[in-house]
């Protein structure tokens, strides 16, 4: 019997804050002149996205005035430290990703005391006890379960955490595996106007998403083959790292094509592995639209096919780990998605991560 995804949970904070807004926080709180601004706002018309959400209210506010995070003034100083985002993420987290897992078990017939096994993962905040003991409280689960925690992977971690409850699972036929990936993305908002941080300020959301992997008979999500892949030509072009003020993200614009490159390179193991000729839905994590775009291209995929990616990226943006799950949670749900389903992850490294699975 294969591991399954029994069901999926989603949780954001707040009120969706659309785009436009978002961007012109970025003008204030940057100082941008009018030049700078207009290529801004074409940067942010033309990202694929229409709203994010942010455990953050400084992000729907153009007056620095208003901020209740970030310094009122317009020069940003003193910036929010490391430890003081750290804070916030301790204290909004749990909420959020006790809400995703209560939202993962509906209709599994699972209950919460059932569950054997915790995989946290996260790589925007990290703290001990962490989020997983906290769940174990507010849940009330058992005192025994096994607790996993996977930090700093970035955007592909939720992979790495499937292949890990899907290890579990085989070793322990009984086991209950929550997954559950929470990411608070804006949190690390940089003032530096580099391109860098002006890619990844244009990209990035909060959000939480929880799934349940088990044996069952039920519908679903069956777990089949998986790979994982470094592409070393991009390793310099994406990168995450810990700052005195918040984390910093390495993004260069040169990750699509080399994406695009490292996918037509791997096209012989991809068929190998996956049978790729008979796969007709893929779920791909929607990180930026240049990159599902390209990696669309790469694999000869209709934008119908891919739906579900632009989709998410338009209503939430990138939240990393978490994002890959809010569109398989869409495929889940879909009655047009039928049987087996090439999800592909990136992230630093550059790390390419790919897995199929089959809808029951």
């Amino acid at each position: 019997m294969k591991s399954k995804i029994l069901g999926i949970g989603l949780a954001n904070p707040g009120n969706p804050i659309a785009q436009q807004s978002i961007g012109e926080f970025m003008q204030s709180a940057h100082g941008l002149d009018v030049t700078e601004a207009r290529k801004l706002n074409f940067l942010y018309r033309k990202s694929g996205i229409d709203t994010r959400h942010s455990v953050l209210e400084d992000f729907e506010k153009s007056d620095p005035r208003d901020f209740s995070f970030f310094p009122k003034n317009k020069e940003l100083h003193p910036f929010p430290g490391t430890k003081s985002r750290m804070e916030i993420f301790a204290k909004t987290a749990p909420a959020l990703a006790d809400a995703a897992v209560r939202e993962a078990l509906t209709d599994t017939g699972v209950q919460k005391e059932e569950i054997t096994h915790l995989v946290l993962v996260s790589c925007t905040g990290m703290l001990a006890p962490g989020v997983e003991l906290s769940l174990m409280r507010s849940l009330g689960l058992k005192d025994s379960v096994e607790r996993y925690c996977i930090h700093f992977m970035g955007c592909y971690a939720a992979f790495t955490g499937l292949k890990l409850a899907d290890k579990i699972v085989k070793a322990d036929p009984t086991a209950k595996v929550m997954l559950v990936c929470v990411e608070l993305c804006t949190l690390h908002f940089q003032k530096d106007y580099t391109e860098d941080n002006l890619l990844a300020n244009s990209l990035f959301g909060d959000g939480a998403a929880a799934a349940l992997v088990a044996n069952g008979d039920g519908p679903g999500l069956s777990l089949q083959n998986y790979m994982s892949h470094v592409l070393w030509e991009g390793e310099s072009d994406m990168a995450w790292g810990i700052g005195d003020f918040g984390f910093e993200m390495r993004l260069s614009k040169y990750i699509p094509s080399l994406l695009d490159e490292g996918i037509t390179q791997l096209r012989q193991t991809f068929e190998r592995l996956f049978s790729l000729s008979s796969i007709r839905n893929f779920a791909i994590h929607p990180g930026g639209k240049q990159i599902v775009e390209k990696v669309q291209q790469a694999f000869s995929i209709s934008p119908e096919k891919n739906k579900h990616a632009f989709e998410v990226l338009r209503n939430f943006g990138n939240m990393s780990s978490a994002t890959i799950l809010y569109v398989l949670a869409r495929m889940l749900q879909d009655p047009e998605v039928k049987g087996d389903i090439l999800a592909l992850g990136f992230g630093p490294g550059l790390t390419l991560e790919a897995m199929t699975l089959t809808k029951d």
